[in-house]
């Protein structure tokens, strides 16, 4: 079974958090397809810009999103690296062989 870091479990902390809200998880659902624009973003989910501004800024935070500035438009993207991460921490707390559910040692 692999450890995990101290590290490496607070960093998928602030991953799990940012990813425990219906729209954040949604903003993600569409920048799937690509970078939007935060306006496109506003008009697709029917949100104010200051509540989508707050769920933007925490998926940045855990370093799920990147963005860019062109102009006065700001660009959003998940961040592929973290994706990725994120990706293989799951997997790996997948034990090997667990097709069965059983504990491996009994609690008496």
């Amino acid at each position: 079974m692999t450890t995990v870091s101290k590290q490496d479990a607070a960093r998928a902390a602030r991953w799990f958090h940012a990813l425990s809200d219906a729209t954040r998880l949604e903003i993600i659902e569409r920048l799937s397809a690509g970078e939007q624009c935060v306006c496109d973003l506003t008009d697709a989910l029917q949100i104010g810009q200051s509540r989508l501004s707050f769920h933007l800024k925490t998926l940045k935070d855990a370093g799920i999103l990147q963005d860019r500035r062109e102009g006065r438009w700001i660009y959003y993207a998940l961040n592929q690296e973290t994706i990725k991460e994120a990706a293989e921490f799951v997997k790996s707390l997948k034990s090997p062989g667990s097709g069965s559910s059983a504990p491996s040692r009994s609690c008496e």
